[in-house]
């Protein structure tokens, strides 16, 4: 293998996506907490009706990988624009919460 291709593949992460991952869970809330050492991302799917919902997903970061996130969704909600209009933000019923500690939404 040349040297020019050893240097291409040395930086590149192999990244494996499962079936049931790939998939994907629909979440229409997220509910964040975070602490000095991490950022606590609760997904919940809620539905018309029904009284109670659950946690669907939850993924732990650190600080700085929380604002790599921020970063990351802030670009691509401006190309997303660029390239289909803007997205409306439509007023949402406060919805009560009552579990684990108080987060932002």
């Amino acid at each position: 293998m040349s040297d020019e291709k050893k240097k291409q593949q040395k930086g590149k992460i192999n990244i494996e996506l499962d079936e049931k991952v790939a998939e994907g869970t629909y979440s229409n809330l997220a509910i964040i907490n975070h602490s000095v050492s991490e950022f606590v991302v609760d997904f919940v799917s809620i539905m018309p009706g029904t009284p109670k919902s659950k946690v669907k997903s939850r993924i732990i970061l650190t600080p700085q990988h929380a604002k790599r996130l921020l970063k990351a969704l802030a670009d691509n909600v401006n190309r997303f624009e660029k390239a289909h209009g803007e997205i409306k933000d439509y007023e949402q019923p406060n919805i009560p919460l009552n579990f684990g500690p108080t987060g932002q939404a």
